[in-house]
């Protein structure tokens, strides 16, 4: 590379993606498992990754179609886009086609390719998943962060959503919904779902409603915000959480028939940048969205699996005076630290971030700080993946000996030892302060 073009890249690299890093969730997944291969002992709440293995039916479909070397239409193979509308009719009784889909190598890229297409402002609620912002950010794009209180779950509400857009009513704005939410678990009632709906509808927004976790809501009760929005909302999500298939790189986009212009253009950027999805994947990933007994059952003992660690991990760190909002679904807590501040200082930490360092090198307790997900440095807050247990060997648990018995804490001793003693060296490390 001459040395115009050098110097043409440092300028871009200077507006778009200086002072940023590699994705914190990556970031701490590759360090932990450094610290492994250093011979220490981590805790990998980390990483948001499914820990259960991908149904053995889709596996085999995979197997089957391993020789599929042909390009897929750029929006996805219709097979599976004819299941995916299936599957959205099925879980969420709201009615879309094939053309309504676009088919993706993950719902991050969509993401990031809707706000190539789309030049509206973004808007995130705090906390949000740690990759909306740099995206934006290296595009670009404006963000209007959201404040959002632990009393309300950390939940966007409608009369937030409505003091940012009511000074400039009519500039286009995409509002990022991510429920049940990456880092707290929380998820949105019905009725806070049509007000949203009222106010989005009010100011034109699109919503992308990232339903990426809706599939192991804990009690199998999500709703989406299509059925209040259906002309405004696009639908993401994918096969990576509910599905134990992340490194798959599968993700899906439902689009009202008032978007399609929105659709069409993404279809372009996606042309001309990852031209299409794996072939063997969207063929495999066509059995997921069909579904069926084995699907079901699945799913049925994930949720129960997550609840029940949901439930345990959260009584034990507010034994601690350690607070956490109580999850909906997902795989993840959101405890904040602020009974121990005045120890922590003591100790010279003052930040999140610091807070995560010491706890890792310390207790080999991995966490991602609050800041990553848009809270100041100074609040205590840190997002826990429960994540880091056996899913295979737990699924055949709950299938056997616990199939008519209730969970106990010996099965979290027993089949999540990781999690079990992560928590109480973490307890431990804050009561010894």
């Amino acid at each position: 590379m001459g040395k115009i073009a050098r110097n043409h890249l440092n300028v871009n690299l200077n507006l778009n993606v200086r002072g940023l890093t590699q994705s914190s969730t990556l970031a701490i997944n590759e360090r932990s498992r450094q610290m492994i291969l250093d011979g220490k002992q981590v805790f990998r709440f980390g990483l948001g990754q499914s820990p259960f293995p991908v149904p053995e039916p889709v596996v085999e479909t995979l197997r089957q179609n391993a020789h599929q070397k042909d390009y897929l239409p750029v929006k996805g193979l219709l097979q599976l886009r004819e299941a995916i509308a299936d599957f959205n009719f099925r879980t969420q009784f709201v009615d879309s086609s094939p053309d309504d889909i676009l088919v993706g190598p993950g719902s991050k890229e969509l993401i990031f390719i809707l706000q190539l297409a789309y030049y509206g402002d973004l808007i995130i609620p705090t906390p949000s998943w740690v990759s909306y912002f740099p995206q934006a950010r290296i595009i670009g794009r404006q963000v209007h962060w959201i404040p959002t209180k632990a009393e309300d779950g950390y939940r966007l509400t409608p009369e937030k959503l409505d003091m940012i857009c009511r000074s400039d009513p009519n500039r286009p704005r995409v509002v990022i919904l991510n429920y049940p939410s990456n880092p707290t678990g929380c998820t949105y009632s019905t009725e806070k779902l049509r007000q949203l709906a009222a106010v989005a509808r009010k100011y034109q927004i699109i919503i992308v409603s990232d339903e990426i976790y809706g599939m192991i809501h804990h009690q199998g009760q999500h709703v989406s915000m299509a059925r209040f929005y259906p002309e405004g909302t696009i639908i993401s999500s994918g096969l990576s959480k509910w599905c134990g298939a992340g490194g798959w790189r599968l993700g899906t986009f439902i689009f009202p028939k008032e978007l399609y212009w929105l659709r069409d253009a993404m279809a372009i950027v996606a042309s001309e940048t990852y031209t299409s999805t794996s072939a063997p994947i969207q063929y495999a990933a066509v059995t997921a969205f069909h579904g069926g007994s084995y699907i079901d059952d699945y799913l049925e003992k994930s949720r129960r699996i997550l609840r029940y660690l949901a439930k345990i991990v959260r009584n034990q760190l507010e034994s601690a005076h350690i607070t956490v909002p109580a999850p909906n679904g997902g795989f993840y807590l959101y405890p904040d630290f602020e009974y121990y501040r005045e120890k922590l200082a003591s100790k010279d930490i003052i930040t999140s971030v610091e807070l995560c360092e010491r706890l890792l090198n310390e207790t080999g307790v991995a966490l991602l700080p609050g800041v990553d997900f848009g809270h100041q440095p100074e609040e205590l807050l840190a997002r826990m993946a429960y994540v880091d247990f056996d899913g295979k060997n737990a699924l055949e648990k709950v299938s056997g000996y616990y199939a008519d018995k209730k969970l106990t804490e010996d099965f979290v001793r027993d089949d999540c030892p990781n999690i079990w003693e992560g928590v109480h060296r973490m307890i431990d490390w804050f009561q010894s302060l």
